[in-house]
């Protein structure tokens, strides 16, 4: 078996800049580095719905902006299969099987699900049941389509170690039907957690400290002006700090040495800069501008494609249907093999049928 890559994002609000940092930048690499035998990127509309069930309105709305994002990016329907989870029944149907080989405690002891309680502000006893099992969910999202490679930030790390185990556990009980799949991090090591724009530890809708792909110039320069920096950095004379500086941050996640070159050549590189805010003399704001011209730069072309997208929203939606169209014979066809491997495939067995018949004619 080859190469099958897949990975996908919750649609409750337009990507940002830690979603592109964080995998979609590399699928579109992967996509045209064309090193695969197939690419899955999906819109899990399904898990979304698992803390925001009272507002299915808002997953809604935002399964055409995240497809938007998907396109304006660059990923191409051509190359890779764009689809929505709910499109694909037979994810629930192996969910089910899959929470039956996971305990309770396992699950508890995921440090992704804890983090993600606790941004929501679940209190004790209040989580859903779909929120606190959806790490089971995800493990069948990329079991059905037998991928070998998930892009993804470090925070999906623990989630990919469940499916592991589930799909080890699945395929030592019943058959070797499941592929284990391995995380594939970010190249740039700053880019696997990008914090958010007031320093805070992610980057995150819920918390409005967001730099989206669709936001416009002016938007992006506002954004970047409130950025969090160095607090003990008073006067351009004062030495600086980088760690923890959400400006160098993401200076370290965009920033190439021609955006130097051509927006501030005084430095040849980040180095360079990082060296003289730390000795003092360079001033925050110096900083944020350069950060702005670099942004906008990565950003211009993904706001060209998205407007040329939104001309034709009928079509986005026609993609959208022949690509879960298309995974949904993958995954049923990976749940043939599942119900054969546990051996409740009924009517398709023939020896069973044939045991049964014997069985009862020998009863006469």
């Amino acid at each position: 078996m080859g190469k099958i890559i897949l990975t996908g994002d919750r649609p409750t609000g337009k990507l940002h800049l830690g979603h592109y940092v964080g995998s979609l930048r590399r699928r579109v690499q992967l996509q045209e580095e064309g090193d695969y035998d197939h690419m899955y990127v999906f819109m899990a509309d399904v898990q979304a719905l698992t803390d925001n069930a009272s507002n299915p309105e808002k997953i809604r709305q935002n399964i055409i902006e995240v497809a938007l994002d998907y396109l304006s990016a660059g990923l191409n329907p051509e190359k890779c299969t764009l689809y929505i989870q709910s499109c694909i029944p037979e994810l629930a149907e192996l969910t089910t099987y899959l929470m039956n080989i996971v305990s309770v405690s396992r699950v508890q002891r995921n440090p992704t699900v804890k983090t993600e309680v606790k941004m929501r502000g679940f209190e004790s006893g209040s989580v859903p049941l779909g929120f606190f099992c959806y790490p089971v969910s995800q493990a069948a999202d990329i079991a059905a389509f037998k991928a070998t490679t998930v892009p993804a930030g470090e925070d999906q790390e623990p989630m990919i170690e469940i499916t592991r185990e589930l799909v080890s556990r699945f395929n030592q009980t019943y058959a070797p039907v499941l592929v284990e799949p391995t995380i594939m991090l970010p190249e740039n090591a700053t880019a696997r957690r990008l914090p958010g724009t007031d320093g805070k530890e992610k980057m995150s809708k819920s918390l409005g400290n967001c730099i989206y792909l669709s936001d416009d110039a002016d938007t992006v320069w506002t954004k970047v002006k409130s950025m969090y920096t160095d607090p003990t950095h008073l006067n351009v004379s004062d030495p600086g700090h980088v760690e923890g500086n959400a400006v160098f941050t993401y200076l370290d996640a965009f920033a190439n040495d021609q955006d130097f070159a051509d927006f501030w050549p005084d430095f040849a590189n980040l180095d360079e800069l990082k060296a003289a805010y730390t000795a003092g003399g360079i001033g925050d704001m110096k900083c944020k501008k350069m950060l702005n011209k670099v942004i906008n730069r990565m950003l211009d072309p993904i706001r060209a494609r998205r407007h040329e997208y939104e001309q034709d929203i009928p079509e986005i939606f026609n993609i959208l249907k022949k690509g879960s169209e298309q995974a949904r014979q993958v995954a049923a066809n990976t749940m043939d093999e599942v119900r054969a491997a546990m051996r409740i495939n009924y009517f398709d067995d023939a020896q069973l049928i044939k045991e049964q018949a014997d069985k009862y004619k020998s009863k006469k």
